[in-house]
């Protein structure tokens, strides 16, 4: 029997840890969630994010290709909560638009990241969660984690123009895009039915790009 390795992607707040929960419980695969190690760089980052933004995302990209590493190992089908390639094409890749980080240092983590990740085995599927930041505000506010409250319609925007962006130029694995604006597959099975429908679809060559209620 096949076992794949799956990531789900997406912006905060979009329902990946929920989507990777549900699928997983559902289908006896094993969660995978996002490493929660404290980033010696965070609080000099706060302080003086151009200083410190590429010192901050090389940790974060270390613990990531590490836990991607690790995956390689399992015999069960895995499903993770977050991609490595979020890490640079999208937090990194934002902290360098916005000015935060320097040519030089982009160039730098950018060519480390490319060189690595070739070096890995690409997910057998990465599925992209997609949501207007209008529904991506509604869940983040549902959830209530005080220091999400901040988090602006501007940042959830631009996160949403590198998500496309990244996932139009994606071709190390196939690729889903789900937009989950009218599902709900937390209240209703049928959305969870129509969404893992899909993900059998592509992992075995159909042509499903991209799934819409």
């Amino acid at each position: 029997m096949n076992h794949y390795f799956i990531a789900v992607a997406g912006n905060i707040g979009v329902g990946k840890s929920t989507l990777v929960e549900l699928l997983t419980r559902r289908q006896g695969w094993e969660p995978v969630y996002e490493a929660v190690t404290e980033n010696p760089y965070l609080a000099d980052f706060y302080s003086d994010m151009r200083r410190w933004s590429f010192h901050s995302q090389v940790f974060f990209l270390s613990r990531r290709l590490q836990q991607h590493h690790a995956l390689m190992t399992r015999t069960q089908s895995v499903l993770q909560d977050r991609s490595v390639y979020e890490d640079a094409e999208i937090f990194a890749r934002n902290l360098y638009r916005q000015g935060h980080m320097s040519d030089r240092d982009w160039a730098a983590y950018y060519e480390l990241f490319e060189t690595l990740t070739t070096l890995l085995p690409a997910p057998d599927l990465v599925i992209y969660l997609r949501a207007a930041v209008p529904t991506l505000q509604q869940r983040i506010a549902l959830r209530g984690r005080e220091y999400e409250r901040t988090i602006s319609a501007e940042y959830l925007t631009q996160l949403n123009t590198l998500y496309d962006e990244w996932v139009e130029r994606f071709t190390l694995s196939p690729t889903l895009t789900i937009e989950t604006d009218d599902l709900n597959y937390v209240r209703y099975d049928a959305h969870l039915d129509l969404i893992w429908t899909a993900i059998e679809n592509r992992l075995h060559g159909k042509d499903t790009l991209t799934l819409k209620e």
